[in-house]
């Protein structure tokens, strides 16, 4: 076969190289979709009952088995399949589906799921558009129980193969990381899907955007994955392969070196030290990040402890989630943001009204104002958890100093009642045009600033960042973004102002954000020993 390259989208970093394995995901089982008579209508019904109850169990044993070997909240997507399965309304449509329409139980699931699979596709926000995904993932395992199939057709893929397939669901993505496969290359995928975060979490190299891709593989050819760069090589002959492997080899040897020293703190060649800390959202991502030389946690996103909840947590529950993850950095100084919802993030037990236009509406501090046992909730815990850890509490989405002074006056009112005098330090999260212009009036109730890049770039160029169709105007390393951070500093010279968005992972663009008198980085846990090798080659 000759040659042939392909380009997409990464949705997890890495290299692979191995044999085809190309994954038809059939939802039509032609011998289960037929009519009925009115004497089977019972029949079917019960038969549908069965297998909603089956899957159920199967979900149950699966959310377990993922919080056991990837120790982290991940599962919770399995829990609230099985809370989605037993939904009451959902249950009645296809029982009267199939006692109106005279169709067998696969038939009825096949319609009704399908068409609350398009009703998620058709919303705005990008997590409502992910829920279709888990209303087909549903369906499936729905109808492979009616068509008494107990194994996914996953575990027929050997080990080292990469994955062709037209997309993943989130039960696909765990298997594949059971089998060990290679790599993935996908028709389709949104980089915030829930596919996209477990290839993340298990590393599994993963490139989407490849239109017509699972016609193009042979079954038995090879694929070489670069995932890096988005690039997908099918049938790569031996000039390639060979460049391939010297490039993983500098990988590995590059990563080596850097982890060698990334214990050791990130000085630049004429002595200026910077702080390099670690993004998380899970236990596993902080033991990673300590074991990488992160020198505490400067960002924990703790959306992931609402997001597939059918339920908000306590405040026992939400403390004891928040000590695991942060356990590993006990002795290092810890950033823990309030909950960041809204927009593409809207909580599943929260009856909130559909905006036109989300990401400029209710998200972040905006929306836990009008949530105030939400905000409450996390305030008591946070305080709780500052007497056992170096805390500091950051504000997401400010764009006025009164907002911070609101939540400066909750998190006092909070601490009265639970009796601690001293408060944790707390900061805005700088995102919008507005948090950056206004930096000097928001220093008087924030201790500290985060510079989250991701929303300040989406926001100074107008671009929904879960947008595909503009991602060309997404530049994150854009000249206005460095003028911003460049102003914020300037305006506020003794502030302690981090910047933690992708713009801290990219290592050709460390030295530009330390020229902006940016003096602590915050990034992936993975990319630490790489960037602070990068900063000890800088001289400012």
């Amino acid at each position: 076969m000759k040659q042939k390259t392909l380009e997409g989208k990464t949705l997890s970093p890495g290299l692979a190289i191995g044999t085809a394995f190309i994954y038809r995901d059939v939802l039509k089982t032609p011998d289960e979709f037929y009519d009925i008579d009115e004497d089977q209508v019972d029949q079917e019904i019960r038969r549908f009952d069965g297998a909603v109850e089956h899957v159920a169990g199967l979900l149950t044993e699966l959310a377990a088995s993922v919080e056991k070997e990837m120790n982290d909240s991940m599962s919770g997507v399995f829990d609230a399949h099985s809370i989605i399965l037993q939904d009451a309304s959902l249950g009645n449509e296809v029982r009267e589906k199939i006692r109106n329409e005279l169709v067998s139980a696969a038939s009825a699931v096949r319609a009704v799921f399908r068409r609350w699979e398009r009703r998620f596709k058709a919303m705005d926000a990008e997590v409502s558009r992910q829920k279709a995904d888990d209303m087909r993932d549903l369906s499936r395992r729905l109808i492979h129980s009616l068509a008494g199939i107990r194994s996914h057709a996953l575990e027929k893929l050997p080990a080292g193969s990469v994955l062709v397939a037209n997309r993943l669901l989130p039960s696909d993505t765990i298997v594949l990381g059971r089998k060990k496969a290679a790599g993935a290359i996908l028709e389709k995928g949104g980089t915030g899907s829930h596919a996209a975060l477990f290839a993340r979490e298990i590393g599994l190299p993963c490139v989407a955007g490849l239109d017509g891709l699972v016609n193009k593989v042979a079954g038995d050819g090879t694929v070489l994955v670069d995932a890096d760069r988005g690039v997908v090589v099918l049938d790569p002959d031996e000039s390639t392969r060979s460049a391939y492997e010297k490039k993983r080899s500098a990988h590995t040897q590059a990563f080596s070196r850097a982890k060698k020293d990334a214990a050791k703190s990130a000085v630049t060649q004429d002595g200026t030290r910077i702080a390099v800390l670690a993004n998380v959202g899970c236990p596993e991502d902080t033991a990673n990040a300590v074991d990488n030389g992160a020198e505490g946690v400067g960002l924990y996103r703790t959306e992931r402890l609402y997001l597939d909840k059918s339920r908000p947590p306590d405040c026992e529950a939400l403390l004891e989630e928040l000590r695991a993850t942060l356990l590993p950095a006990a002795e290092l100084p810890v950033y823990v943001r309030l909950l960041d919802a809204g927009a593409d993030k809207p909580l599943p037990f929260m009856d909130t009204s559909r905006e036109a236009n989300p990401a400029l509406g209710k998200r972040g501090i905006r929306y836990l104002f009008d949530a105030p046992e939400l905000l409450s909730t996390q305030l008591k815990a946070l305080l709780r958890l500052s007497t056992e850890f170096n805390l500091h509490i950051i504000v997401p989405m400010v764009t006025l100093p009164s907002e911070m002074e609101r939540v400066r006056s909750l998190l006092a009112e909070e601490a009265e009642q639970l009796n601690i005098t001293t408060l944790p330090k707390l900061g805005a999260m700088i995102e919008t045009p507005a948090a950056a212009l206004g930096a000097e009036a928001m220093s008087g109730p924030a201790d500290f600033f985060s510079l989250g890049t991701n929303d300040l770039t989406q926001y100074v160029f107008a671009t929904d960042r879960e947008n595909p169709s503009v991602d060309h105007y997404f530049k994150d390393a854009h000249p206005a973004i460095f003028r911003l951070i460049r102003m914020v500093r300037q305006d506020l010279p003794d502030m302690d102002i981090s910047v933690c968005g992708e713009l801290a992972g990219y290592p050709e663009h460390v030295e530009k954000i330390l020229r902006c008198g940016i003096r602590t980085l915050s990034t992936a846990p993975a990319l630490i020993p790489r960037i602070k090798e990068t900063i000890r080659n800088i001289r400012l």
